[in-house]
């Protein structure tokens, strides 16, 4: 059985309690893959799909939790070479 986190009052509360071993408090099953963007985005791109397209692109999205945009730029960008 994993701990509860106390209520912290305060940032340097906060603090203190992240600086010991908190693993007694996780539970990795909770636990979500993110990513970060860190470039700007400074383009704008207009692009046509057939409706049944989109209509899985956003499912799919939805299904791991992104903005169906996010997961289109995504998918572009594992479609290049590095």
């Amino acid at each position: 059985m994993k701990k509860k986190v106390p209520k912290l009052k305060s940032d340097k509360e906060a603090e203190e309690f992240l600086e010991k071993d908190v693993t007694d408090y996780l539970d990795l099953k909770n636990f979500q893959k993110v990513s970060f963007e860190f470039q700007p985005k400074t383009q704008k791109v207009n692009i046509r799909f057939p409706e049944k397209l989109l209509e899985a692109v956003r499912k799919e999205a939805k299904r791991q939790g992104i903005p169906y945009q996010k997961y289109i730029r995504q998918a572009v960008e594992h479609s290049l070479p590095e």
